[in-house]
């Protein structure tokens, strides 16, 4: 197949995928009805709180068009801006605070919904009911002075909209407010991505009859905001309940500087994400991934205290390019679709793939009668003798240790030397207990003249957590692979897939 097939294809899929991981319109209504709703009660006329004329506006992934369907037990999270009509000089952080605050506790509605009762270090929190899967942050903030970003660079029409929090933590200490710039920031993101943005409004203007400005932000997506949407969802597969996992607003802006307007999902994620790297900058030698409304916030800021977590950056970003590279050179939609489970996840990789299959009439990639026998097709590869019943996830990473130092490694990635010690780590969504279970097998004549071909599943040598790690060593030319497999209660629930590593 030609490569322009293979991308229009692959665009169609991973534009599925967004879609299947996409919030539905719904719930932006419902959040806009919510926080609006909020609005209404803070501007109720001879309150306290209405001569200081409350607004409240969206800021966050809703406002952006980039939130996802929450996993497992997670909410929907919407964040909300409440802006006063107040100056530093007459209100401090704690007050204001306390008037927003003190306003919500005076509806019996919201003073029940109010988790925690004292407010949070930065918002006031409504929690809903427990069906709807929902709760609004709610933010106190008052106007800041802008001409300082201005003579920084920044636009006016971005500038304007600077803000100062509040920040339980800098309330007793002789520091200036806490600044934000969410509206800017928004405002920002969608010059980004303007022209398919208003191409693809008018085109849903046109087939709903509508004006176009009728049509609300929230039911167009643009290939920026699909891919940011996948990125993030493939940061938590693979980083699931990991806290020093890539922060969304580094993704968000590092995505935003790279995309150009290209008009395909997949061909913008292969052009995004070398050019991701590149958007960190390094200032006086510390890292900076710098606030586009706000070029003296560094959103990079905790990785000089905290290096695991630039570490697992860049290491995410490698595995994402390896990712698109293995979807581009895969030969058939089921190999596709192995792909989907391990980059996102079963439920939604199952669904993308059979939405496509649906659209095409299996047609494209779907040839079953030229699909290439399984490298992973062995005979002495062992075949589980639990009952499968995928109901979690485990995947895994890997290390090599060469001339003393040790890097990381990625599944079927470039040949490594003999001699090179390995270490594998699992992680995995069940809780305990489990059993862990491996399976190594290697190919090849060097191998099998020595009677290494392997291809047993045996148990961890360790119990508990340590049993979530396995090494190994590059002793025989070929290509070898490890898969681990969790078992509880007789079942087999999670399993990895092949993690290949080729061996010169």
């Amino acid at each position: 197949m030609a490569g322009s097939d293979r991308t229009r294809e692959l665009n169609h899929i991973l534009d599925d995928l967004a879609e299947e991981l996409d919030v539905p319109p719904s719930k932006y209504e419902e959040a806009i009805s919510r926080y609006e709703a909020v609005g209404k009660w803070l501007n109720e006329e001879g309150t306290a709180l209405a001569r200081f004329r409350p607004v409240i506006y969206a800021q966050g992934s809703f406002a952006l068009g980039t939130a996802v369907k929450p996993q497992g037990d997670e909410e929907y999270d919407v964040d909300a801006v409440c802006l006063l009509d107040l100056r530093k000089k007459d209100v401090s952080q704690q007050r204001l605070k306390d008037m927003v605050g003190n306003r919500l506790k005076e509806s019996q509605l919201y003073a029940r919904m109010l988790e925690p009762k004292e407010g949070g270090r930065r918002c006031w929190t409504i929690q809903y009911a427990d069906e709807s899967k929902f709760h609004l942050d709610i933010l106190p903030a008052i106007a800041d002075e802008y001409q300082w970003l201005v003579t920084m660079g920044v636009p006016l029409n971005l500038a304007k909209h600077a803000i100062c929090i509040t920040d339980r933590e800098t309330w007793n200490m002789a520091v200036d407010w806490p600044k934000s710039n969410p509206k800017g920031y928004v405002q920002w993101f969608k010059t980004r991505m303007q022209i398919v943005f208003d191409e693809r409004r008018r085109v849903i203007a046109r087939e709903s009859r509508a004006d176009v400005q009728q049509v609300p932000d929230y039911k167009v997506r643009t290939p920026l905001q699909r891919a940011v949407q996948l990125l993030k969802r493939h940061r938590d597969v693979k980083y699931n309940g990991n806290d020093d996992k890539p922060i969304s607003i580094i993704i968000t802006t590092l995505a935003g500087h790279a995309y150009n307007n290209e008009t395909g999902l997949f061909e913008a994620l292969q052009s995004m994400l070398p050019k991701m790297r590149a958007g960190i900058q390094t200032r006086g030698g510390v890292l900076w991934a710098p606030n586009p409304v706000n070029p003296g916030e560094n959103f990079a800021d905790k990785w000089a205290e905290t290096p695991l977590k630039r570490e697992i950056f860049f290491e995410w970003l490698a595995s994402l390019e390896e990712f698109h590279r293995r979807l581009l050179g895969a030969r058939d939609i089921h190999k596709v679709g192995d792909l989907l489970v391990e980059g996102y996840g079963e439920k939604f990789g199952k669904q993308a793939l059979e939405q496509y299959a649906a659209r095409s009439g299996s047609r494209g990639l779907v040839v079953a009668e030229n699909r290439l026998p399984s490298r992973f097709n062995v005979q002495h590869c062992a075949k589980p003798t639990w009952p499968v019943h995928l109901s979690n996830r485990v995947s895994l990473g890997g290390q090599y240790k060469h001339n003393g130092q040790w890097q990381s490694l990625h599944a079927d990635s470039r040949p490594l030397p003999k001699g090179c010690g390995l270490l594998f780590h699992a992680d995995t969504d069940v809780p305990g207990p489990f059993s862990v279970f491996w399976q190594v097998v290697n190919t090849g004549d060097e191998a099998q003249a020595v009677s290494q071909l392997r291809g047993q599943i045996f148990p961890s040598k360790t119990a508990g957590v340590g049993g979530l790690t396995q090494k190994e060593a590059t002793a025989y030319k070929g290509t070898h692979w490890i898969e681990c497999f969790i078992v509880k209660d007789g079942k087999c629930i999670a399993r990895s897939g092949e993690y290949v590593v080729n061996i010169q």
